[in-house]
């Protein structure tokens, strides 16, 4: 089964955790595979530290994503998003957005993610925002089982190089996928690529109980240009 998470407003890291918690046990979903992109992804890992005693991650996908919320130099805003009115908390979202010539289907990704602002109400964005940069970081010795792939954009994006560099430091025995290009959201962007990737890291786990693909929805074809023309091997490290 595949889920797309929409979580409502949380005002810190162990609400959302607890939150995700409650819906995995509603759902009767022991363990899952996680994809998390930016946010998602610093998320995603703090979920897995979070019941890192009972283990409800089984592994993790990290798209464009980061450790530690101090590289955005803004954890001594954090607590007072909740106060800015919603115009002056889209143009600091706004202002990680590329403003550069990109070609049409990157265009069309932002076009999208800048919609879907327009969407979010006050609080919701506020929330977010709060997450985002309130002061915390990912501890690794309590996931260092957990297998992890590493997507990230050699173009621009929001996250800088050191912040890439960390996640390499924190995740060793990672897989690494490199996309060339796609900015800030390769999972719209560049969705064929960012599948495939997806696709790669989940076929570890077949015959497993917790098996997340049918193989049989995988020509060999495809899986020979998966494995051929991405470069998805820890010999790259």
């Amino acid at each position: 089964m595949l889920f797309q998470l929409q979580y409502p407003v949380y005002w810190d890291h162990l609400e959302f955790c607890d939150g995700f918690r409650k819906l995995l046990d509603h759902l009767q979903l022991d363990k899952v595979h996680l994809f998390g992109a930016s946010l998602g992804g610093f998320l995603a890992q703090k979920f897995a530290e979070y019941t890192h005693k009972s283990p409800r991650v089984h592994s993790l996908i990290l798209c464009n994503s980061f450790s530690d919320t101090s590289i955005f130099n803004q954890t001594w805003t954090a607590n007072s998003f909740w106060l800015m009115p919603s115009f002056m908390l889209k143009k600091i979202v706004l202002g990680n957005f590329s403003s550069g010539p990109v070609d049409p289907m990157m265009a069309d990704a932002i076009d999208f993610m800048v919609d879907r602002l327009e969407s979010l109400g006050q609080s919701e964005l506020a929330s977010r925002l709060t997450l985002n940069c309130q002061n915390s970081y990912v501890e690794p010795h309590k996931i260092r089982d957990i297998p992890v792939t590493i997507m990230d954009v050699f173009d621009q994006s929001a996250l800088s190089t050191e912040a890439k560099e960390e996640m390499y430091k924190l995740y060793p025995n990672a897989r690494r996928a490199h996309l060339k290009t796609g900015g800030n959201f390769p999972y719209l962007c560049r969705s064929a690529e960012v599948n495939l990737y997806v696709q790669i890291h989940l076929l570890q786990f077949h015959g497993t109980k917790y098996a997340a693909i049918d193989p049989s929805m995988v020509s060999a074809e495809e899986l020979e240009v998966q494995k051929g023309s991405l470069s998805l091997s820890q010999e790259e490290q």
